[in-house]
C-alpha cells in the first residue's frame, strides 16, 4: 500500500479541487440541493434521525469523501462496500403514492452523485480555484470511479459539464418543494449547537448556511422560494471569495487521510527521482 496512491493521485483535478478548506460550503449546497428530490429526502428523513444525528452523520459523510478521493484503493473501495451494505438493506415510501422504493435505486444514487460532485466543482470555480472547462470535465470523468463505489454502472453517470446539465435538465420535472425538504432545509439553516458553542456557532452556522443556500442554481433558488437573481450569483462568489481567503490564513490542520496521501505520494515521487 506504500505506493497505492488510490482512484485519482496528486495529477488528478479531484486532489486539486478536495484539498480547498472551504469546499466544506459545496457539502451543505449538496444538502440543500438534494433535499428537493421527493424520493431522496423521503429516503433520508424515514430512515435516520438527522435532528439527534446531525453532527456525526457530517463528520462521517466528510470522512467518506476524504477517503474516497484520498485514501488508498483498498480503503476507498472498503468504504463502498460499507456504504453498499447500509444501503442494501433500507427501504422508504413514496410520500404522494405509498409506494415503497429501494434507497440504492439507481436514480436516486445518480441524483446524489451529481448533485454532490456539481456542488465541489462549481463552488471551486466560484472560488477561484483555478479550473479550465477541461479541468472540470476531468473532474466529473475522474468521479465515475466514486459513484461505482456505491453501486452506479460508470456508463450511466454524467462523465462532463454538459452531461451534467443535461441530467439536470432532464430530472427537474421531478423536483420539488415538499414538506420534507422544507423541514430539512430549516434544520440545515438552524440545527442544533452544543451549549458551549451557541453563541458563536450559531451565527456562524447561519452565514456558511446562507451563503450556501446562495450558492445554489437559480432554478433550485425558485424552488426553495427565493430570489433567483444574478446580484445573488455575485454576492455569493465574493463572500466565498472572502471565506477563502479567511480559511486558508487561518492554521488549520490537514486530516489524517489527507496527510497520509502526501506521505505515500512524496514517496513514490522520491522513487521514480531515485530510479532516474
Amino acid at each position: 500500500m506504500a505506493d497505492d496512491l488510490g482512484l485519482f493521485g496528486p495529477d488528478s483535478v479531484s486532489w486539486r479541487v478536495h484539498r480547498e478548506p472551504v469546499l466544506w460550503l459545496a457539502g451543505i449546497r449538496a444538502l440543500y440541493l438534494q433535499a428537493l428530490h421527493p424520493r431522496a429526502v423521503a429516503g433520508v428523513v424515514q430512515n435516520s434521525d438527522i435532528r439527534r444525528d446531525c453532527w456525526p452523520r457530517l463528520m462521517r459523510t466528510a470522512e467518506y469523501v476524504g477517503t474516497v478521493v484520498y485514501g488508498t484503493t483498498e480503503q476507498a473501495e472498503r468504504a463502498g462496500r460499507r456504504v453498499r451494505r447500509i444501503h442494501d438493506r433500507l427501504r422508504a415510501h413514496d410520500t404522494v403514492t405509498g409506494e415503497e422504493f429501494r434507497v440504492d435505486d439507481p436514480q436516486l444514487l445518480r441524483w446524489i452523485h451529481v448533485t454532490e460532485v456539481e456542488s465541489f466543482v462549481s463552488t471551486a470555480r466560484r472560488a477561484r480555484i483555478g479550473l479550465t472547462d477541461d479541468d472540470i470535465d476531468r473532474y466529473y470523468t475522474e468521479q465515475t470511479r466514486a459513484a461505482a463505489l456505491v453501486g452506479l454502472d460508470p456508463d450511466t453517470v454524467p462523465a462532463g459539464a454538459a452531461a451534467v446539465e443535461e441530467f439536470y435538465r432532464t430530472i427537474r420535472p421531478e423536483l420539488r418543494l415538499t414538506r420534507e425538504a422544507r423541514d430539512v432545509a430549516r434544520f440545515l439553516t438552524v440545527p442544533p449547537m452544543p451549549t458551549k458553542v451557541l453563541a458563536i456557532g450559531r451565527p456562524a452556522w447561519l452565514g456558511l448556511a446562507t451563503t450556501a443556500m446562495a450558492l445554489l442554481p437559480r432554478w433550485a433558488r425558485r424552488l426553495y422560494r427565493l430570489p433567483g437573481l444574478p446580484t445573488t450569483d455575485v454576492a455569493a462568489s465574493l463572500t466565498i471569495l472572502g471565506l477563502r481567503g479567511v480559511i486558508n490564513a487561518l492554521p488549520i490542520r490537514e486530516g489524517p487521510i489527507y496527510r497520509e496521501a502526501m506521505r505515500r505520494a512524496d514517496a513514490v515521487r522520491a522513487g521514480q527521482e531515485l530510479a532516474i
